[in-house]
């Protein structure tokens, strides 16, 4: 018989997991702890690295190729909110298995929905877009399939690692429909408006080697190396002060969508805003004496 702290929890969860789709997309901080005393279903959450500064999440339905399923983007929703707002993480990995890093989104939970209205109303796929809203910088490891929603959560992070038999692709036209998450849209500031187009009126895949060379992937590595590399980097990242990395990641970020005397424009201010920030001066002083500096993340 379950114990009462895993029953108390189970319900928790539950409950927490369906405030998890409000049009925030992070639960408040208590609810996050509550989610805790339960394991989550479609996820492995841990943290990694030697201080314990990166958090680790691992898509967990092996049987459907980690479909991307409403449950698991709730929860997913939830892990990041916890790692949000933990002041001891500096970087987030999220990978899937040797297999799969996600085949898609989940086709049979998809074709249950009949009508125009039912998906329009229900605002089908909205919250998914809660990875590229973290403030923190997150890398996806890619080993297997990245497809449809699968490609799409990837392009949603800060950085694509990907193992040497990756493969990644948008084949939602063989489905009779498009990319919902940001395939036609992402796609194109990735690898350009005729690989994209390719891939998408196509549905063909291309391999992690194709992917790097057209500057969708930044590294690829041997499959049994892959998530070792990743959590490496992001422990570098994790090393610098946290509140510089926001500002340097919310530059880069800016540029997709800002003209380019806009993007340095705010470039132009972040960069001066560093300038009343205690690492700012803790790291210049550092290397004006030849040590290591000691960033407060302040």
């Amino acid at each position: 018989m379950a114990s009462l702290r895993t029953v108390v929890g189970t319900v928790c969860k539950t409950v927490l997991l369906q405030a998890s789709r409000s049009q925030n997309g992070i639960l408040p901080a208590i609810h996050q702890k509550l989610i805790s005393t339960g394991p989550f279903q479609n996820l492995l959450v841990e943290r990694r690295g030697e201080n314990n500064n990166v958090g680790f999440i691992k898509l967990n339905r092996p049987k459907a190729l980690n479909a991307l399923c409403d449950g698991l983007m709730s929860e997913l929703t939830v892990a990041l909110g916890e790692f949000e707002q933990d002041k001891t993480i500096g970087c987030i990995v999220i990978t899937g298995s040797e297999r799969a890093f996600a085949a898609g989104a989940d086709i049979k939970e998809m074709q249950q929905m009949q009508t125009f209205a039912e998906t329009y109303n229900s605002n089908f796929l909205a919250g998914w877009d809660i990875v590229s809203r973290c403030r923190k910088p997150i890398i996806a490891a890619v080993n297997g399939y990245a497809l449809g929603g699968g490609c799409e959560l990837a392009m949603m992070c800060d950085i694509i690692y990907a193992g040497e038999k990756a493969q990644f692709g948008q084949p939602e036209i063989t489905l009779g429909t498009i990319p919902g998450a940001g395939g036609t849209q992402r796609l194109i500031r990735c690898v350009g408006k005729s690989k994209a187009m390719e891939m998408v009126l196509t549905g063909d895949r291309i391999s992690a080697q194709e992917a790097e060379r057209a500057g969708l992937v930044s590294k690829v590595f041997p499959v049994e190396t892959l998530v070792d590399e990743a959590v490496k980097t992001a422990e570098k990242i994790a090393g610098f002060s946290k509140i510089i990395v926001a500002m340097c990641k919310e530059a880069v970020k800016s540029s997709e969508e800002l003209s380019l005397s806009e993007g340095l424009h705010l470039e132009k201010r972040l960069f001066h805003t560093t300038f009343g920030t205690k690492d700012r001066m803790e790291g210049m002083t550092a290397f004006v004496e030849k040590r290591k500096p000691k960033f407060e993340d302040c």
